[in-house]
């Protein structure tokens, strides 16, 4: 019960912290930080949406792999996505527990959570430097950071992302 109650405070915690990081006036570019597969990806705070914990999914027949079905987030149908299987780092199925669902801002106009394995906080442009890199990518993949510790970063374009072709072809 302790544990519920724990993570409950961190969420709300986290959620406080990116409400004021969104209502902040300067320019400085910050994003929410996840892991999928052993990858870090940054999310831009103004098109990012609620966090949710896992919820069940209903799958849908027909539907790419990664692709993992529906579910019901705070009564709103929303689809769920694999990340790590959207960018085939992952072909198996996801392990549910702990990871999280990040919702597109509701300004997007995509119903759509994309489930991640790890929430690794808020990053700002202070804390990041650019990575130069010659690697192809797509459009939604935006740039590419480093952080004090080497670790690189890749900027998840969302609202490139929810317009991607590839992206909203589910069905096989």
């Amino acid at each position: 019960m302790a544990n519920k109650e724990a993570l409950r405070e961190l969420q709300t915690r986290l959620a406080r912290r990116l409400q004021g990081a969104r209502e902040q006036a300067d320019t400085a570019a910050s994003w929410l930080a996840v892991e999928c597969a052993g990858q870090g990806f940054l999310l831009p705070l103004a098109q990012a949406g609620e966090i949710f914990p896992w919820a069940p999914v209903v799958p849908v027949p027909h539907s790419r792999n990664w692709f993992l079905g529906v579910a019901n987030l705070r009564g709103r149908l929303h689809g769920v996505i694999d990340l790590a299987g959207f960018f085939g780092l992952r072909g198996a199925d996801p392990v549910r527990d702990p990871v999280r669902m990040v919702a597109f801002n509701p300004a997007l106009g995509i119903n759509a959570a994309l489930l991640v394995e790890r929430l690794a906080g808020l990053r700002s442009s202070e804390q990041l430097k650019p990575h130069a890199d010659n690697e192809p990518r797509p459009a939604f993949v935006g740039g590419r950071y480093a952080d004090a510790q080497g670790r690189v970063w890749h900027e998840l374009q969302l609202a490139t992302l929810a317009e991607d072709e590839m992206f909203l072809r589910i069905a096989h």
